[in-house]
């Protein structure tokens, strides 16, 4: 055989037309009639399957290890196919079974509940649905870099073991090389001799970046020890945190609408065979959602109205609305989907309930600060502009009890060659969840951590 594989996905576009190829991937279903039998193989490159005919008794002492889910490695002659339904066949001269999947095999030919694929998540990429989404992930992973990278930011690695509390919510895994820890004396004996956790956020780092490149992002993996175990949240995930220099909040407010406008547009381009099958088994008007947002503007207002119509709306929330307490999942929908009927920024948010590097605005009463909210999933971003005077930020440090000598860094950048600047955060799979439709989490990254799961 030959040494290299091809793709089926370019098999079945008739690049290979009179050619003999060589193919690896999974059965999905296998039949065999008196003189002739049909394997579908499927290799992840593409949702349809290859047929190959095995004739003149090729695999006739295999024919019980041919079951779904058996690995194998056929070489043949891609010819026309004279079945409807596809344009191209492999007539098989050679067959090799890697790896048998056994009549116990979990995933058989029928339609498999979400819940029941997340507890075999080692086999569910295998699957049709899973396929799609981790197709998705990686192309939109990709548009992320490529996005940035043309506008002349430098990606950033960030720590993913800090000393920081970038949220100020204490929600985080600690990272520790003791057996226990009774005080926080325990902690001099500590690999790194004080408290460490993993991170919540690169955004503090990033912004030390900024200052010296100028626009950086930063794309990796979050930790937040929320115990939230709803379809909303992981305690894993992966965030992009663009970090600009001598910006400004409309400066970001500008960005992340081109950036969420950039990669819809690229995904209804490339992905379309993926948005398909979404529209079909998952989300029915998909396209036509993803189409209206890769071509309107975005509203904006502010906190402040934000409140005045959802006080006016006559909507029975299940949180009562008022100025200065956060805004509810239900809030944020309503405002996006049911009053705007699109992608809504909401700015200037209440001081007393954002995060301590926020830029406390002229009234004192509110921040800089600004959230996107999407129909169907609520915040997908949230950003600021930062803190840039030393003393109003040490203050708000000391109001939100974190400890300035412990982060004389961060205050030190206010007074070396100190610079406007911003950002905003945006978590990866909640903009995943967008773009393909599914209602969970936890479904649109490989192996989801999450409460009482690992």
């Amino acid at each position: 055989m030959q040494n290299q594989s091809t793709p089926i996905k370019q098999i079945l576009q008739g690049l290979y037309r009179d050619d003999i190829v060589k193919v690896q991937g999974l059965v999905r279903t296998f039949r065999q009639s008196k003189n002739v039998a049909f394997i579908a193989i499927n290799d992840g490159s593409t949702f349809e399957s290859l047929q190959v005919v095995l004739g003149d008794g090729l695999g006739d002492n295999l024919y019980e290890q041919l079951g779904t889910g058996a690995a194998l490695e056929i070489e043949g002659t891609v010819v026309a196919s004279p079945a409807a339904g596809q344009s191209w066949e492999l007539q098989a001269t050679d067959l090799r079974i890697t790896g048998p999947a056994g009549s116990e095999y979990p995933l058989q030919k029928k339609r498999h509940s979400l819940e029941y694929l997340r507890s075999i998540g080692h086999l569910r990429p295998r699957t049709n649905t899973f396929n799609a989404v981790f197709r998705l992930r990686s192309f939109v992973s990709h548009a992320i870099h490529r996005y940035f990278e043309q506008r002349g930011f430098y990606w950033m690695h960030t720590p993913i073991i800090t000393a920081n509390d970038c949220e100020g919510a204490g929600e985080q895994f600690r990272v520790t090389t003791l057996p226990r820890i009774t005080s926080d004396d325990d902690f001099g004996q500590d690999f790194f001799g004080q408290p460490a956790s993993l991170t919540v956020s690169g955004q503090l780092e990033g912004e030390a970046l900024a200052t010296a490149l100028g626009k950086i992002y930063t794309f990796g993996p979050t930790f937040r020890s929320e115990n939230s175990n709803t379809s909303r949240h992981l305690a894993e995930f992966w965030m992009i945190e663009p970090e600009v220099a001598f910006a400004d909040l409309d400066d970001m407010l500008d960005l992340a609408e081109d950036f969420i406008i950039s990669i819809v547009q690229q995904v209804l381009e490339h992905c379309q065979s993926e948005l398909n099958f979404f529209e079909q088994f998952v989300e029915s008007g998909l396209l036509q959602k993803l189409q209206a947002v890769s071509r309107e503007p975005f509203a904006r207002i502010t906190y402040s109205d934000a409140v005045a119509i959802l006080q006016k709306c006559g909507e029975d929330f299940e949180y009562p609305v008022q100025w200065g307490a956060d805004l509810q999942a239900e809030h944020e929908r309503y405002l996006c989907e049911n009053h705007m009927g699109k992608p809504v920024f909401v700015t200037d948010y209440p001081a007393d309930i954002k995060a301590f590097y926020m830029k406390l605005s002229d009234d004192e009463r509110t921040v800089r600060a600004m959230d996107l909210l999407l129909p169907g999933i609520g915040e997908i971003i949230g950003g600021s502009q930062r803190e840039d005077r030393h003393d109003v930020l040490k203050k708000r440090m000391e109001q939100f009890g974190i400890d300035c000598h412990a982060m004389s860094w961060y205050l030190e950048l206010r007074r070396f060659g100190n610079q406007p600047h911003a950002g905003f955060g945006l978590g990866l799979e909640r903009l995943l969840q967008y773009l393909s439709g599914m209602g969970n989490i936890r479904d649109v990254i490989p192996f989801p951590r999450a409460p009482r799961q690992i």
